[in-house]
């Protein structure tokens, strides 16, 4: 008896619900063109969301194929300088690995790691491939999953190599059959094929298509076991049950106890902040991209909060066509909570339509957007994360929009109703004009952020950074017979009448490169460690980049006769007592160099920074790149061609590869130029979605207001005066709503702007354009249904009168 109660209860249940829906689509069916409206809406503000989601998903999600990544840390080295902590670099000395093993016992496993790039050839296939020297605990550190072959014994064998199934499959057409083959590296030694390892995720911070051992690159190279000499990364993974703050003081402890320098000190960097929390100041974790993944997080609700204000607002502008649908229903029984469950219904029915409407228009512009962001993200419906996620928006999205709208409505009395008595509630207005002053609030503040950054990284790409980055050709030089066969190489790019110079250079022109706290000079003062940058160079590399000789000379063609000789950069030369650094004396590594020219500042590293001191000495051993300086006037195609005939037959066996330096000048400003194209976008949708509740609201105010109308028309108002009439509420309201965004827009992006050195001064035309803009589309928006309004024929307006 109790089941059958139960069971006809449930179907009682069911056949309401059904009820509700089948009213709720009556009703977005009988008014087509403010249902549309609600969801086009809707759907805009759920793909934003959904297509930030997506980015955020990915990069929060970084470095997830370590399994256990709260006990993996990267272990970068503090130095001080002048006071104050720098962590501008993760190297660290090579015996640190073993030495925090042997003596921290939480330290269960221990590892080394060097970026390098290997020329693989087998048969006739040749790929360049990025890799690792490395020990074999990092198998474990960074979990990698074998394939094939044995992680115990991968590195038994000194030239033995771990590859991925990429580049397995490459080589060799076969991601598991390989082990036991041999690969020649860079055209002179052979490695074994020893394991295949899985590919790595592309959201990992530390990427590499092979390793080998470690001591292949410290054979012979006595420097290596220098505490000194910063030049690998470390990596370590703990105890489970270790204490990570009592470990990192202990790491901490390690390098004063070895050194003697108390100014030099080794950290834990947690694997769940490589990515997202990579930027130190004085020494500590002080932000990085994690700033962005709450910035556009909030961004993403902030769009789909404007998407549900348009909702509440069109809903509640409603209310008075629904007044006597309200009133009838209470007549006849209906309760009230009745009433807001039909209401919100209706709500989320509107919202799940957007939802598959907003799914259709993720899976179109998801390549563009992937194209934007520099990703490869995937809707990928398959995963039961992704499609909670969507639904749970839809369904936020329609309670958020419904909930106010539903109890505004199921608030009316039904005697009022029905006699016509009811007075129009004055609460409803105000929180609808509240709502578009929001709106407009936020599409101000988005305009003015976007013009903001794309001005700051136009200042920063356009200002002088002391070298001619357009058309400059970098090519890697390292590995192959450039260095040997340089000399000849320049000669025959010169008799071709399409380059004008060529120089090499120990590290790209833009990084940070190497550098000392060792070279002395005098008059330096003793109790401060002054970091000098070094560059190794060839005398007409100043020449190939376009940086400037102030004064003094270069150096000869001869590097013998250039060896006690160097050039510094202006910033190191104010760092001199003497009046004119040129002739100083100056000592490094336990020599003596003269200074015999001053090179004008150039920028590297920190672009929006300063220049800050180099020192560069004549060498050609152990360069890594070569500049070419095209001839003005030659085609770009031209100058590449030649280029890679001439490396074809003086660098045989390696593929030509280059990239532009203005490129690489360009990337560095990636993450801004993200937010600035990000900006403009939201703020454009921002506006569509603003301006869509607003030509729904004037609509509605011209309907309700056109008996007026025809009176005015009927008396003499012109369709100027008309169209006056309906716009200035609307006007006021944008008004109102710059009052309020400009000065917010100002403090945050006068904030943001405190994180560059180099930064630009926020104009007040910047305001003025972001206002203007939002006073023209919102005029435009109304203007449209004034004027159909004005147009109108009073005699329809006024027939029933």
């Amino acid at each position: 008896m109790c089941w059958f109660k139960t069971g006809s209860f449930i179907n009682q249940l069911l056949i309401m619900i059904r009820n509700y829906f089948k009213i709720a689509w009556r009703n977005i069916s009988r008014n087509k063109g403010y249902s549309a409206l609600n969801i086009f809406g809707l759907a805009i503000g759920i793909t934003c969301a959904s297509l930030i989601l997506l980015w955020v998903e990915d990069e929060v999600n970084f470095d997830k194929g370590i399994k256990d990544k709260n006990l993996v840390f990267n272990v970068p080295t503090n130095q001080k300088y002048d006071g104050e902590w720098r962590t501008f670099f993760m190297a660290t000395p090579g015996p640190l690995a073993s030495v925090l093993k042997e003596e921290i016992p939480e330290v269960t496993k221990a590892a080394r790691l060097r970026d390098e790039n290997f020329l693989f050839s087998v048969e006739d296939h040749i790929i360049n491939s990025k890799g690792a020297y490395t020990d074999e605990d990092l198998f474990d550190i960074f979990d990698l999953n074998f394939i094939a072959g044995n992680p115990n014994e991968a590195f038994k064998n000194k030239k033995g190599i771990i590859i991925t199934q990429k580049v397995a499959s490459i080589l060799f057409g076969n991601s598991e059959k390989v082990i036991g083959e041999t690969i020649q590296v860079d055209q002179k030694n052979n490695y074994t094929i020893t394991g295949i390892i899985e590919d790595l995720p592309e959201n990992t911070t530390y990427s590499f298509s092979w390793l080998v051992p470690f001591e292949n690159f410290t054979d012979g190279k006595e420097w290596t076991k220098d505490y000194g000499s910063n030049f690998t990364d470390t990596f370590v993974k703990l105890a489970p049950t270790a204490d990570v703050e009592k470990v990192d003081k202990k790491v901490r402890a390690v390098l004063p106890a070895k050194t003697g320098d108390k100014e030099t000190e080794a950290i834990l960097f947690s694997a769940n902040d490589w990515h997202l929390r990579a930027y130190f100041k004085d020494g500590e974790i002080a932000g990085g991209r994690i700033e962005y993944v709450r910035l556009f997080s909030f961004i993403a609700l902030i769009i789909l909060i404007i998407a549900c204000v348009n909702f509440m607002n069109l809903a509640t502008a409603r209310s008075e066509k629904r007044a006597g649908e309200v009133g009838m229903r209470k007549a006849l029984g209906s309760g009230r909570k009745q009433l807001i469950f039909q209401f919100t219904t209706e709500a989320i029915l509107n919202a799940v339509l957007a939802g598959v409407l907003g799914v259709v228009v993720i899976i179109i512009v998801l390549p563009e957007f992937n194209s934007l962001v520099d990703k490869n993200l995937s809707l990928n419906l398959s995963l039961p994360w992704h499609i909670l996620s969507l639904l749970g928006i839809s369904l936020a999205c329609g309670l958020l929009a419904g909930l106010y709208p539903a109890f505004y409505l199921s608030n009316f009395k039904p005697i009022e109703v029905l006699k016509g008595t009811r007075k129009k509630a004055g609460s409803a207005s105000l929180i609808r004009k509240c709502l578009v002053v929001g709106q407009f609030s936020i599409s101000v503040i988005l305009i003015v952020s976007t013009i903001v950054v794309y001005e700051q990284v136009h200042h920063v790409k356009n200002r002088n950074i002391g070298l001619e980055k357009e058309n400059l050709i970098e090519i890697p030089a390292a590995g192959g017979e450039i260095i040997k066969n340089f000399e000849s190489i320049v000669q025959e790019l010169k008799s071709s009448g399409t380059v004008e110079s060529a120089g090499l250079m120990n590290s790209q022109i833009l990084s940070d490169g190497n550098n000392t706290s060792s070279v002395r000079w005098p008059g330096r003062p003793d109790d401060k460690d002054i970091l000098i940058s070094f560059r190794t160079i060839t005398p007409e590399f100043l020449n190939a980049t376009g940086m400037k000789l102030k004064e003094g000379r270069g150096f000869g063609k001869s590097q013998a006769a250039d060896s006690s000789k160097v050039l510094i950069s202006e910033t190191f030369a104010k760092l001199m007592v003497a009046e004119n650094p040129v002739g100083t004396k100056i000592q490094w590594q336990e020599e003596e160099f003269t200074v015999t020219g001053i090179v004008e500042d150039y920028l590297y590293g920190d672009m929006y920074g300063s220049s800050d001191p180099v020192m560069f000495y004549h060498q050609v051993e152990g360069a890594d790149y070569l500049y070419v300086k095209p001839k003005n006037g030659i085609a770009t195609g031209k100058v590449l061609t030649k280029i890679e005939d001439v490396l074809q037959i003086q660098n045989p066996g390696f593929p030509f590869e280059y990239r532009f330096v203005d490129d690489t000048f360009n990337a560095r400003f990636k993450s801004e130029q993200l937010v600035g194209n990000l900006s403009q976008i939201f703020a454009i949708i921002a506006i569509i979605i603003s301006c869509m509740g607003l030509f729904g609201l004037s609509a509605y105010m011209a309907e309700q207001r056109r008996k007026e109308i025809g009176v005015r028309k009927v008396l003499g108002s012109s369709v100027l005066n008309i169209v006056k009439l309906l716009s200035k509420d609307f006007l006021v309201l944008v008004i109102i709503a710059l009052l309020f965004a400009i000065p917010l827009a100002w403090f945050i992006m006068h904030n943001w702007l405190q994180d560059y050195a180099y930064r630009i001064t926020i104009s007040a035309w910047i305001f003025a354009f972001a206002g203007g803009s939002a006073i023209i589309i919102a005029l435009l928006t109304v203007s449209f249904q004034a004027i159909k309004a004005a147009t109108a024929n009073p005699v329809k307006s006024l027939r029933t009168e």
